[in-house]
């Protein structure tokens, strides 16, 4: 059963000589208890649906179901049903730890106390800051603080908007770890995310860039769907061979990838041709291997050819 529906959603903003498509034409499922997530650049309009599903915002067209509830229709139901966690911290800065808590208990006609168990391994890690000002936290605190506050009337549905931009690498892993939890206590998780290994850590994902999806599938069906051979190159002049490797009709593509270049060939009859043009060229200190390709060339790939 599906806990949240969306269908041929778009949003634009501005004018008509001005106007700006944020959403456009998105459709997408997300099965109850799962780990779903959106996987994009800033720009991407991933805001924007978190807005609208959230009830924050109008789409121009189209429909969205959250938890059986359409967003227009019975969008104060839905409030008292999910959770958010915006992008930004927001929080009020100037309450301790224990009084941001206490006030969204409050607005949700419930305590800490009685919604305590689903909190209580993200809350013990802030409690012993509890009397510490918000804005005195660093951010993997302010982020765990968020979480509790969305999840502290209990939701069956959790939107977290980029839950994990700004914060630490070790942040994040207890991050993912702490929705591993609450997935575990049968809540349904939208995130969405810029980072992507953390897509890798989603049950499904939806791939988007500029208003638009492009795939839907698990992450290992990203993966499987890249069908060219990918080389990873280096050598002592990086940008003389990223302009040498572009130039190459045997190449899909190329681009920077860490300390390599990630060359995607055209097809597997032409590998052991791009490794004799190279090999035969005046860079030095060349290094070339073939290696698998991970959601990050995934998506590059349907970037350019969508």
């Amino acid at each position: 059963m599906s806990s949240i529906s969306v269908k041929n959603i778009i949003k634009s903003y501005g004018k008509k000589k001005d106007k700006v498509i944020a959403l456009n034409d998105i459709s997408f499922e997300v099965k109850e208890g799962e780990i779903f997530g959106i996987i994009g650049p800033d720009g991407a309009g991933k805001t924007s649906l978190f807005r609208i599903l959230t009830t924050l915002l109008l789409a121009d067209s189209g429909t969205a179901i959250v938890d059986g509830l359409d967003v227009i229709k019975e969008f104060e139901k839905i409030r008292k049903r999910v959770g958010y966690m915006p992008g930004r911290f927001s929080l009020y800065q100037d309450l301790t730890v224990k009084e941001n808590l206490d006030f969204f208990a409050t607005i949700f006609n419930t305590s800490i106390e009685e919604n305590y168990s689903l909190i209580k391994d993200i809350y013990l890690q802030i409690e012993p800051f509890k009397d510490r000002r918000a804005g005195k936290l660093s951010g993997g605190m302010k982020q765990k603080l968020a979480l509790s506050c969305a999840l502290i009337h209990r939701p069956v549905v959790l939107f977290l908007d980029e839950p994990t931009t700004g914060v630490d690498a070790v942040s994040r892993k207890e991050f993912w770890e702490m929705l591993k939890g609450l997935k575990a206590q049968g809540i349904t998780i939208l995130v969405s995310t810029p980072y992507m290994d953390e897509a890798m850590l989603c049950d499904n994902v939806a791939l988007l860039q500029k208003g638009k999806v492009l795939s839907i599938n698990t992450p290992a069906g990203v993966i499987t769907d890249f069908k060219y051979p990918l080389m990873a190159v280096k050598a002592k002049g990086m940008l003389p061979l990223l302009e040498q490797l572009k130039a190459m009709e045997t190449v899909k593509d190329a681009y920077p990838f860490g300390e390599y270049h990630h060359v995607v060939i055209k097809n597997e009859q032409l590998v052991q041709q791009v490794r004799d043009t190279l090999s035969n060229s005046s860079l030095s200190d060349l290094q070339m291997k073939r290696v698998e390709a991970d959601i990050e060339d995934c998506f590059i790939d349907l970037m350019k050819e969508k």
